[in-house]
């Protein structure tokens, strides 16, 4: 999965273990979700300007009108798609590369797409920094998926859509689950979507808010 001591050699580690005990505070119970936030570099996925506020709970800008997340939202996706390190995992808006490294710590591959390519290249550049090795990341639009790496065991999207993208129910594997904001552009309801043999059941989570799934089946873009 990783190589070369993700989290080790820097001097930022008593940083992710303050934000750790932040999020458990929060309620973050998942020992792996924590274990993957104690080891992954945050400070190497956020522009050089905002790297001093690398380690607080807060989303923050990456650039091309992006943020990377609130550590506690990315934490409350990772336990709800439940990974146990065997899965196979579609990641819809690469952004930054953190979520994608800490999916890179809890399953087996990592398939992630991103429509901004200077995004994605320098989500490539922090995952080869962090000695991320088990993750592959493609410049596409994301609403289609990754067809060819299909069916996956969990997808994550990223951003918010008007609706499940027909493409990514498809490549869903029968008993996997699928974590994707749903609502308009302006507040958003988490929502857990599972796989079933007779068709699909969701659940909502929480209200959220994130930038728009720009694509053929999400919004179109601006």
């Amino acid at each position: 999965m990783v190589t070369g001591g993700v989290g080790e050699g820097d001097s930022y580690g008593g940083y992710r273990t303050r934000l750790v005990e932040v999020l458990q505070r929060k309620g973050v119970r998942n020992l792996a979700v924590l274990h993957a936030i104690r080891m992954v570099p945050r400070h190497l996925f956020v522009p050089e300007s905002v790297r001093h506020r690398a380690y607080d709970d807060a989303a923050l800008p990456i650039g091309s009108r992006q943020t990377i997340s609130q550590p506690f939202v990315q934490a409350r996706y990772l336990e709800l798609i439940g990974l146990t390190g065997k899965e196979k995992v579609l990641e819809v808006g690469t952004g930054s590369g953190y979520q994608t490294a800490l999916l890179a710590l809890l399953a087996s591959m990592v398939f992630s797409v991103e429509r901004v390519p200077q995004l994605a290249q320098s989500a490539r550049a922090a995952l080869t920094a962090a000695g991320i090795r088990n993750v592959t990341v493609l410049v596409g639009d994301g609403t289609l998926g990754w067809r060819p790496f299909a069916p996956y065991d969990a997808i994550l999207v990223s951003a918010a859509s008007p609706e499940v993208p027909a493409p990514l129910v498809e490549q869903l594997a029968v008993g996997g689950r699928m974590v994707i904001p749903l609502g308009d552009k302006e507040a958003q309801i988490l929502t857990l979507v599972e796989r079933l043999e007779a068709g699909m059941r969701t659940s909502t989570i929480a209200d959220v808010r994130f930038v728009p799934l720009v694509g053929e089946f999400g919004f179109p873009d601006e």
